[in-house]
């Protein structure tokens, strides 16, 4: 079985892409912060669209404009294709303008939702999430679920994810040293529920390492 941070060493994160994506999101805050998030977000949106529009040198169908927009948002942070879409969009693009630039992004190597799905999944190995975990972050930023279940089962079959679980109980298992052996596995599964492992896996590390 290969360790987390062995499979990180063998898959590493080039380009700045673990900088970029982990960028703090409305995903951090609670259900009300959510709704908050959302709200200003599309307005913004919202706004953006009709400033766009309202432009008279806006045309919603030049590939050059789309494209270096589509170059901005790239820099700022890596994207799946659909959340690169999305954005494009929102900016007021027409659905072929978006699709011409897309493919050419595609042809030029600029955008790889396989090579981005990889990364994301490092990073959820790396903070000690399981493959239910990863599949829901995926779907969270617009992997497409073919993709997604295809990275997730190679990196399943590498034992990642369950040495994430182990490092997770080894964690756990300094932090509540001393306390009450039903308030540490209280924890344990309070905290690999919360990232995505399987029941069963997290029944053997609690075993061996809370269960004493």
């Amino acid at each position: 079985m290969i360790s987390a941070q062995d499979f990180l060493k063998q898959h590493p994160i080039s380009d700045g892409m673990e900088e970029r994506y982990t960028k703090p999101d409305s995903s951090a805050v609670g259900d009300a912060g959510q709704s908050a998030c959302r709200g200003v977000k599309y307005a913004g949106h919202a706004s953006r669209v009709r400033h766009a529009t309202d432009n008279e040198d806006f045309d919603p169908r030049n590939f050059d404009a789309c494209r270096e927009a589509a170059f901005r948002l790239l820099d700022a942070s890596a994207r799946s294709t659909q959340t690169l879409r999305r954005r494009l969009l929102d900016k007021g693009y027409e659905d072929r303008t978006i699709d011409d630039v897309i493919e050419r992004l595609i042809e030029l190597g600029l955008l790889n939702d396989e090579a981005y799905a990889r990364s994301v999944v490092r990073y959820c190995v790396n903070r000690m999430m399981g493959s239910r975990g990863a599949a829901m972050e995926l779907r969270r930023k617009g992997v497409a679920d073919s993709i997604a279940r295809r990275v997730v089962s190679e990196v399943a079959a590498q034992g990642a994810f369950e040495e994430a679980a182990w490092e997770l109980g080894r964690v756990t298992a300094r932090k509540t040293r001393g306390l009450d052996r039903q308030v540490r596995l209280r924890r344990f599964w309070s905290a690999g529920g919360r990232k995505g492992h399987d029941a069963d896996t997290l029944r053997r590390v609690a075993h061996e390492l809370l269960d004493g």
